[in-house]
């Protein structure tokens, strides 16, 4: 009785088998086989329906075939893509084309898991369930509404400000946020303050306290002269000890990691960006071999999700290992259970991150694992292990001292009891204790002296901008975006020209802060954070059941088209700029706008045609521009091999270039080459620039018409020895590799 189970990444086929026996063959989808088509909206609204219009994706045809040809033969097929919208409307697609080739008897499942272990592969299977259609629409209406957003509004940004823009549901929010950051840096006004600090002598030891306290007010110190005055004023006063106060301080182990926090604390802990995470956490969870190569073990549950439950088997098991390798100090009378403090509902599918065996501890393992495998899985072990610890114990005490009327205090604390601490050192994310040491014989009353009274001069501080860290905190405490799609909103705004990444912050370029503007103004709706969140609520209510999908998507188009019809008929007298009060410093008529064009952005006189005057620029941290000389050409140590004379380094419009000294008359042009040549012609492959960015291409056309527009992969095909595979990464964070040869199959995942 032949089984087909069809999972959505080729890399689980391997893991999930050695625990099934031979009547199940195990297929991919390789991610997604079907979507809106690429170059119309795909979607249709009408009084009565909304029909959406998908369409087969590229390479996916014979992936479908196969898994349909094989489906044809088997009595029972399991629908098994990952546990989540995207991969239920991959379960749907896929069932669609099995339906037409089935057996008249084939019984149809979808089956989830939200960890590979034979435990839950084999539940699965023994409890199947079917496709779940409100999860579909709640996939569907998402995609829809990103789907109009996203090609209604770009093309009005096009006539409006450049070609090549686009906008986003979600990644306009996020950069919105961005912007508004910047916006308040800017305009930040610092306020002066003064502290002060004072050192005081008790026997031998030294006690060091800020002044806190000025009669009944606290001590807010604007200026300089007040300072010098309170200085003064402390020197003629005697102090003794006024209170002591002895506590014991707790401190609770954090939650275990959701998909927000691990994407926060592998970026602060280890230097990993959000996708980085997001793709190392997948290769965990589908399984990497150990001390058998041929048998992938998967480590960690589910990667995607927003939830804090723990499963009872997995408590039962974390507390037995606490118990047996630590003291019995260090475990808790009862499981700790944790709650979710944020603005946005638990979507409870799926269990926290956790390691799926705890008995595979890091320092058992670490040496199978890749570099950051080992980094990311050491991570996710140590703070769930830890999170079902006790708490760490601080002996504090808080001292004051006074003087008249000036009041100091100190705070000191001695870890007496690690428990949690000993596993999960939380301080790496930005928790840190002072270590403040007072005398143990101090006592009330007793007289101390002061000896030396410091004061320093501070003025408050903006606040930051946005790290990937940051950003993610922060869109997931506005209840914008969900953790499937927190790396795919970032990964969009680093690839756009409206951002640059500045010490790993993000800082929003001229472009960037032009179009948020444009949008805000014209399309409040789709660019308000509350808006946003409220939607992202709504699309849970679809999966819920509690609202129909077309009710949504109607009563969101009806004012978008509003809205949008509106944007689109304002008139400007020439493509939108960003206007400055800088006088035009050669006609000393016009003002100098912030314009955009192939090369970038650039600031251009108001009077054009007329005068023609542009310039490079710059801005503060304040916003100040200044106009910035163009940087003539660099020569560099090399010659051109078409006339001798010296090459240069040029930016034009698809960017840096290389080019000879003696254009117009010599037009040698240096290309980048790939270190092997074109294999259906010998000729070399060179990168090439189009409007819509590079790709590789051979340097023999158009007789050759070879055009790679994915990554290059310097690894030959392992079937047909075409020396190059190209790669390319899907929304779902999985790396794709297939041959570049049309005549071959080969393909990939990881």
């Amino acid at each position: 009785m032949k089984k087909l189970i069809i999972v959505e990444s080729p890399a689980k086929i391997k893991t999930i088998s050695k625990f099934l026996d031979k009547d199940y063959v195990i297929m991919s989808t390789m991610g997604h086989i079907k979507d809106l088509p690429a170059k119309k909206i795909g979607v249709s609204i009408d009084d009565k329906n909304i029909t959406i219009d998908y369409v087969t994706l590229d390479g996916k045809d014979q992936t479908i075939a196969n898994i349909c040809k094989q489906a044809s033969s088997c009595d029972t097929i399991y629908i098994a893509p990952d546990p989540d919208r995207e991969g239920e409307i991959i379960g749907w697609h896929i069932a669609q084309e099995i339906k037409k080739v089935a057996k008249k008897n084939a019984k149809l499942y979808r089956i989830t898991f939200n960890e590979i272990t034979k435990t839950a592969i084999l539940d699965a299977v023994n409890n199947p369930g079917e496709i779940n259609m409100k999860l579909v629409e709640a996939q569907q209406a998402r995609r829809i509404l990103d789907r109009w957003v996203g090609y209604e509004v770009s093309p009005i940004l096009w006539k409006k400000i450049t070609k090549g823009l686009s906008a986003g549901r979600v990644q306009s929010v996020a950069l919105r946020m961005i912007c508004d950051r910047e916006t308040s840096i800017r305009t930040f006004v610092p306020e002066e303050y003064w502290s002060i600090l004072g050192n005081f002598a008790y026997n031998k030891a030294v006690i060091s306290a800020p002044l806190v306290n000025i009669g009944k007010q606290k001590a807010d110190i604007k200026d300089e002269a007040t300072a010098k005055k309170v200085v003064a004023d402390l020197q003629k006063e005697t102090y003794t000890v006024d209170t002591i106060t002895d506590k014991i301080r707790v401190r609770n182990p954090l939650p275990p990691f959701m998909t927000s926090s691990l994407q926060q604390a592998a970026y602060n802990m280890l230097g990993f960006p959000v996708k980085k995470t997001m793709m190392v956490a997948q290769k965990l969870y589908e399984g990497i071999p150990l001390n058998d190569p041929s048998t992938p073990v998967a480590l960690i549950t589910y990667m995607r999700t927003d939830s804090l439950r723990i499963a009872d088997s997995a408590l039962k098991q974390t507390r037995e290992y606490i118990a047996k390798n630590y003291p019995a100090e260090y475990l808790p009378s009862q499981a700790n259970v944790f709650e979710k403090k944020t603005k946005t509902k638990t979507q409870d599918a799926h269990e926290a991150i956790r390691p799926i065996d705890n008995q595979l501890s890091p320092e058992k393992i670490s040496h199978y694992l890749p570099a950051d495998e080992a980094k990311l899985y050491d991570l996710i072990w140590k703070r769930f292990i830890a999170c079902q610890m006790k708490p760490a114990e601080y002996a504090q005490r808080q001292v004051t001292l006074v003087g008249g009327k000036y009041i100091f205090r100190v705070t000191g604390s001695t870890l007496i009891f690690d428990g949690f601490l000993r596993v999960y050192h939380e301080e790496e994310e930005g928790e840190k204790d002072d270590k403040i040491t007072l005398p143990a014989d101090l006592a009330e009353k007793k007289p101390v002296d002061l000896k030396k009274v410091d004061s320093k001069q501070h003025f408050t501080q903006p606040q930051p901008r946005f790290t990937e860290a940051s950003l993610v905190k922060e869109l997931e405490k506005e209840g914008i975006g969900r953790p499937s799609t927190y790396a795919t909103i970032l990964n969009t705004i680093r690839a756009r020209s409206y951002t640059t990444l500045e010490k790993k912050r993000f800082v929003p370029t001229e472009l960037g802060m032009l179009v948020t503007d444009l949008l805000v103004k014209n399309l409040p709706d789709i660019m308000n954070p509350k808006f946003t969140a409220t939607m992202e609520e709504n699309l849970d209510k679809i999966a819920e059941g509690d609202i129909e999908r077309d009710a949504l998507l109607r009563k969101f188009h009806e004012t978008f088209i509003k809205d949008l019809e509106l944007f689109a008929g304002k008139k400007y007298e020439s493509k939108k700029a960003v206007e400055t009060d800088i006088t035009c410093q050669k006609c000393n008529q016009g003002k100098l706008n912030i314009r955009f064009g192939k090369a970038g952005e650039f600031l251009g006189c108001t009077n054009f045609p007329e005068c023609t005057f542009t310039s490079n620029f710059t801005r503060d941290e304040k916003g100040v521009i200044e106009l910035k000389e163009a940087e003539a050409p660099q020569l560099l140590d090399k010659t051109c091999p078409t006339c001798g004379k010296p090459l240069r380094q040029m930016r034009g419009k698809f960017g840096d270039f290389i080019s000879c000294s003696g254009y117009p008359e010599c037009k040698y042009i240096e290309r980048k080459s790939l270190p092997f040549p074109c294999p259906q012609c010998g000729k070399n492959i060179i990168e090439r620039a189009w409007r819509g960015g590079k790709f590789w291409g051979c340097s023999g056309y158009p007789q050759c018409k070879l055009a790679i527009f994915d990554t290059i992969e310097e690894t030959p095909c392992p079937e047909c020895a075409w020396p190059f595979l190209t790669s390319k990464t899907d929304k779902n964070d999985h790396t794709v590799y297939k041959c570049a040869n049309k005549d071959c199959t080969y393909k990939s995942e990881k």
